[in-house]
């Protein structure tokens, strides 16, 4: 499948409470390589991304999401998708180059739901990014759950179906799955794809605009969220639910907490999606099942999201 225009998430940037306790965390548990820590943030990249960075952590009073960014393939892209955003009114900001070490300039936007996204088309290329010449399988042990890649964010707030439209009308998302309930026809849960992959940002109903859900990182098989339950288990990590897997996306996962409360989600597995596939849907009466394929309930500490 060709990528065109966006491409793929690129990098979130979280707010934690304690940035040496997180970092121990992020790069310890999870295994993120740490690029760097500077003007109180810390910049982490998985062992098999290319790019500088793919996780920002910022200290501050309280935990959450600042903004969540999308790569797009070229730089003319962002006067493209500038354009359109202005012409389905929405406020476009341009951020120059620098605003994050390595990173070209941006467009930012916010969504009817209050989350903060850039686009942007350029980064430096990691130090410790995957061998390109004869390339081994990594160049330096995996440490911790063994994370791939930064795969998705799910994120929360009241308009969902307005925000949607956003990623699909301007930026050429495709809603890959959905849970509706029919009685209302509210959309409850909408997953979108810019790639083929299951979603590569899903909004989620919740009465509070601006929240995140969780931050999910790429494994690469079923036995690798398992040896992610291990870690969380021998170092007493805060378990939310899983190993388990999902009906929506068909992901096997495990969610966790990070030591500022922001729920982190290991995420392996999925079906491959196709701009020609028909959109899946949930009624909103199998939530539970959706959600978690194996348990078919929800939780309500999954109900819980950060500001």
């Amino acid at each position: 499948m060709a990528l065109t225009g966006v491409i793929r998430p690129g990098y979130v940037q979280l707010r934690v409470l304690d940035l040496d306790e997180a970092i121990v965390h992020y790069r310890d548990r999870i295994g993120l390589n740490l690029v760097s820590v500077e003007d109180g943030r810390a910049f982490f990249q998985a062992f098999d991304e290319f790019d500088r960075h793919s996780i920002i952590l910022r200290e501050a009073d309280t935990a959450g999401l600042d903004r969540m960014a999308f790569k797009v393939a070229k730089d003319s892209d962002l006067d493209h998708f500038a354009e359109r955003l202005l012409d389905a009114g929405v406020h476009v900001d341009v951020i120059p180059a620098g605003e994050d070490p390595g990173v070209g300039r941006k467009i930012r936007f916010n969504t009817p739901t209050s989350h903060v996204f850039d686009l942007y088309a350029e980064m430096e290329l990691s130090e410790t990014g995957p061998a390109v010449r004869n390339p081994d399988v990594w160049i330096a042990e995996p440490r911790g759950m063994r994370a791939t890649r930064f795969d998705h964010c799910a994120l929360n707030g009241v308009d969902i179906s307005a925000s949607a439209k956003i990623f699909v009308e301007v930026l050429d998302f495709s809603v890959t799955e959905e849970l509706v309930d029919e009685s209302t026809g509210a959309r409850l849960g909408i997953f979108l794809s810019c790639s083929n992959k299951a979603h590569d940002v899903a909004f989620l109903g919740y009465p509070e605009d601006g929240r995140i859900h969780h931050t999910s990182f790429n494994l690469e098989s079923w036995h690798d969220v398992g040896h992610a339950a291990d870690i969380i288990s021998r170092y007493d990590i805060s378990l939310d639910i899983g190993p388990t897997r999902h009906g929506i996306t068909r992901g096997q996962t495990i969610y966790f907490f990070d030591p500022s409360g922001n729920r982190n989600e290991t995420f392996s597995g999925g079906y491959f999606y196709y701009p020609d596939n028909p959109r899946r849907m949930w009624q909103a009466e199998n939530a539970g099942k959706a959600i978690f394929y194996y348990e078919k309930a929800l939780t309500d500490r999954f109900m819980t999201v950060n500001t």
